[in-house]
């Protein structure tokens, strides 16, 4: 059975991307391998978060993860911070990581340029704490983004740098897990190709918003004039709407609103009122999941324990045979 692992930075509410994206996959995963899942708030202290915050969106995201269907009784799910060994692997990695390699890393020159005021050595050493996340599991796949990839390629590196210096066969190279056919792509309300939170407030439908909101968001949605011919191509922010419809909506409402935008007759303010009614009946029952589970601190406190052991027994292990390996003794 494989080892796979994966994180999520606690910096808010999940979103529909998320959902389509990773959570519901996740759910199928979890049964069929060894998977652990991770809440990356030490990650999260590269933008240095307040204190109530950090907390906050940490439960928040430990939450909706349990609500879009992870099973803390089959999978390994913790908080980052409560498995120390990550930050003692991390060190070990960093001694063996160069700064030259460190700042061709494409996602480290972005941030270099876009916030010049905060270049700190958090940002510089991500891969290496990424690399840690997974090697300290000794995870076999990785479900990553494109943006990511970049990442786990130097994971890869690290973990056979390792083996090549003490001259074993310890870590292994860790590949990206494909969902493949099941992975649904779902786009931002602004016209953009991407739902997320970094596109602002009102790009993104989130699985906790209420109906009143999921509302105002859909009907703000960008559109345009409506088309001037009959199957005329549909533009980016046409072709998005259609695909979250086809995500949540019946296919005969699809249907419906492709033949009325092929004939030139739609209204894009009745197919925005029954995205919007159809976006507030997917998401009930994970906005219901997670108004009970936000109210029951006992149950997230018994899962946060739980995940605690789970992670500390594979990771503590790990950074023994570690130490051992570089020749530190008890």
């Amino acid at each position: 059975m494989d080892v796979v692992l994966s994180g999520i930075r606690p910096t808010g509410n999940l979103h529909l991307g998320n959902y389509f994206g990773a959570l519901r996959n996740f759910t199928k995963m979890q049964h069929e391998n060894n998977c652990y899942f991770f809440i990356a708030d030490y990650h999260s202290l590269t933008t240095h978060p307040t204190p109530e915050h950090l907390q906050e969106n940490v439960k928040q995201v430990l939450v909706e993860y349990l609500a879009a269907g992870l099973d803390p009784e089959v999978a390994t799910i913790y908080v980052q911070s409560d498995l120390p060994e990550t930050a003692e692997l991390y060190l070990f990695l960093n001694m063996n990581a160069y700064k030259g390699e460190l700042e061709r890393v494409t996602t480290f020159k972005e941030k270099a340029k876009t916030q010049p005021n905060n270049i700190n050595a958090g940002l510089l050493t991500y891969p290496t704490l990424m690399a840690a996340d997974i090697l300290i599991h000794r995870a076999h796949k990785v479900p990553v983004g494109k943006d990511q990839e970049q990442h786990l390629e130097m994971t890869r590196t690290f973990a056979n740098r390792f083996n090549r210096l003490y001259k074993v066969d310890y870590f292994p190279e860790p590949v990206a897990y494909n969902f493949g056919e099941d992975l649904i792509k779902i786009p931002g309300l602004d016209g953009s190709g991407k739902m997320g939170k970094s596109e602002g407030e009102g790009n993104a439908i989130f699985l906790a918003d209420e109906p009143a909101v999921i509302r105002k968001k859909v009907m703000r949605a960008v559109t345009d004039a409506g088309p001037q011919e009959m199957n005329a191509p549909k533009p980016d922010p046409i072709r998005n709407l259609f695909a979250i419809m086809e995500a949540v909506s019946s296919p005969d409402t699809v249907a419906y609103f492709d033949e009325k935008y092929n004939a030139c007759q739609i209204r894009y303010g009745d197919m925005k009122k029954q995205l919007a009614e159809d976006i507030i009946l997917f998401t009930e029952p994970l906005r219901e999941k997670i108004k009970a589970l936000s109210a029951d601190d006992n149950y997230i406190r018994k899962v946060m324990e739980m995940g605690k052991e789970k992670a500390h027994q594979s990771g503590g292990r790990t950074v023994r045979e570690v130490r051992e390996i570089i020749g530190f003794r008890p």
